[in-house]
């Protein structure tokens, strides 16, 4: 071989090994990210690092979207928790089944929250003691605790400010305590709080923030502030504060404005914000079916989850969500 086509090939090694290195760190997220091959309900997503396999998972909230000859709001009941599997970083994902909790909380369950402390997965899980046609029944959250992120224990029903309250959030203060935020149906879909020492006992302490209803509040850390949005059915309300105590609100909602992307034409609703490696991710589900040309009642239930990268600048945040989403999670260093 002539010593230019060797030289040439030497040198082609290292830029083709840095393409490589590149395409792994830079992959552009499936748009949508994942719709449930079971019952084309996926909502209300969590994502988390599971230990036992190396891989990132998401649970999420599952509605019957495709079952016909369901009354009312009965295809929002009688789901389990969903549960998807990411070998990418995030971006393209795997339906691998349903979370196995524990008789007798079995009949409907919404908007989990999970988090792993000392080794152990603890959710708090909006729970439904039935199936029901419409929104005039209990709701509680329930605790459990599980080693795999599939199988769980039951711990408890907390005792909040009443039985109409969902979709948990939980964080750890600066201090090793813990704090929880929730929806509270009863006044107005406010966003209240509670506060544990040891994520088992909870002390309700009131409201957080009432300027506007809204539910599926999300709270994180970032660039220096905390941070949390909320589903307020027309994009999601942001709110910024330096103490998890008093809460400023930001102007204007994210992703309120229709996206052009596939299942992307509708506001976003309930997120998860994952901060990783000082990059944040807001993963969001969409109702894509309703517009108003589209009358199919499949069509206007079923969703899709989808994700967009979070931007700082000048003290603002925005989520672009027509730009690609480039995302590679890093597991946790701890």
């Amino acid at each position: 071989m002539p010593r230019f086509l060797i030289l040439f090939f030497l040198l082609l090694i290292p830029f083709t090994a840095c393409q490589k290195e590149t395409a792994t760190k830079n992959k552009i997220a499936d748009k949508p990210l994942f719709r449930d091959p079971i019952f084309d309900g996926a909502a209300d997503p969590v994502v988390i690092w599971n230990r036992q396999t190396e891989t990132w998972n998401m649970v999420y909230t599952n509605r019957r979207a495709n079952t016909e000859g369901l009354d009312g709001v009965t295809w929002v009941h009688g789901t389990r928790i969903g549960i998807a599997e990411s070998i990418d970083g995030g971006a393209s994902w795997t339906y691998k089944g349903i979370s196995n909790i524990p008789e007798p909380y079995t009949e409907t369950h919404w908007a989990p929250d999970v988090l792993e402390h000392e080794g152990l997965y603890h959710m708090y899980l909006t729970y439904v003691p039935g199936i029901f046609d419409n929104w005039s029944h209990p709701r509680d959250i329930i605790h459990l605790t599980s080693t795999n992120l599939v199988d769980w224990e039951y711990q408890s029903t907390l005792e909040l400010a009443n039985h109409k309250v969902i979709d948990a959030d939980v964080i750890q203060l600066p201090d090793g305590t813990w704090r929880m935020w929730y929806n509270n149906e009863m006044d107005h879909k406010s966003i209240y709080y509670a506060d544990s020492e040891d994520l088992y006992t909870w002390e309700d302490k009131g409201k957080a923030v009432g300027d506007q209803a809204g539910e599926g509040p999300n709270i994180f850390e970032w660039k220096g502030h905390y941070w949390m949005v909320t589903d307020v059915w027309d994009g999601l309300g942001l709110y910024r504060s330096e103490d998890l105590v008093d809460w400023e609100r930001i102007p204007g909602n994210l992703v309120q404005e229709p996206g052009t992307g596939e299942d992307d034409g509708v506001a976003g609703q309930h997120p998860d914000i994952v901060v990783n490696d000082d990059r944040a991710y807001l993963f969001y589900f969409t109702h894509p079916g309703r517009v108003e040309s589209e009358t199919d009642p499949y069509q206007q239930r079923r969703s899709s989850i989808q994700v967009v990268e979070l931007k700082y600048e000048d003290g603002k945040i925005t989520a672009d969500r027509n730009e690609p989403t480039y995302i590679n999670l890093k597991p946790p260093t701890k």
